[in-house]
């Protein structure tokens, strides 16, 4: 897996002052998207060990609130070999910290047995986010004033709380 940036200390992807990795890839080449060098799965650089643990590192400090992943697209399934494990790691390090994830597929269609981004790995990547940002961005429904999210049809939920409750639970604020 390639990523197209690491932001070190960012504020927009999720509360608090948080790392971001965009990783490279996305099919869903939706119009209007604020990364589309990020489409090419071979942009950017590979994902070694030695960035993970970079990674790592710049979660540590306390004042850092967790780890948000974009793209490209975090759960096309040539992205998820490498963030399932990555993100366990993630978690066994600091589980006071919350892990925010951003997808174009839709966590009860697409992310679910059967669906078109399920692979062996998703279900391990979905117990390690605390927050799924889903749906496609469509420019149609770009709201600059919504939090968290570019366009009004894309949901914000409890992933972790969701997988437990069999059902939709929506965030409500922190994390």
């Amino acid at each position: 897996m390639n990523y197209a940036a690491i932001k070190r200390r960012d504020v927009a992807n999720g509360p608090g002052v948080r790392v971001s990795l965009f990783v490279s890839g996305c099919e869903h080449r939706c119009p209007g998207c604020f990364n589309p060098e990020a489409w090419d799965f071979a942009y950017g650089r590979p994902f070694t060990a030695e960035v993970e643990r970079s990674i790592l590192d710049d979660l540590a400090p306390a004042f850092v609130k967790g780890l948000s992943l974009l793209g490209g697209e975090p759960f096309d399934p040539r992205n998820q070999p490498a963030l399932a494990p990555f993100l366990e790691r993630v978690r066994r390090a600091y589980p006071d910290k919350s892990v925010w994830c951003y997808t174009g597929y839709l966590f009860d269609r697409d992310l679910r047995p059967g669906g078109r981004a399920w692979t062996e790995h998703t279900e391990g990547m979905l117990r390690n986010i605390d927050v799924l940002v889903d749906g496609p961005f469509v420019q149609g429904e770009k709201d600059l004033s919504l939090r968290f999210r570019g366009s009004a049809n894309q949901r914000i939920l409890r992933c972790a709380a969701s997988l437990e409750a069999g059902e939709l639970v929506f965030w409500q604020g922190e994390t």
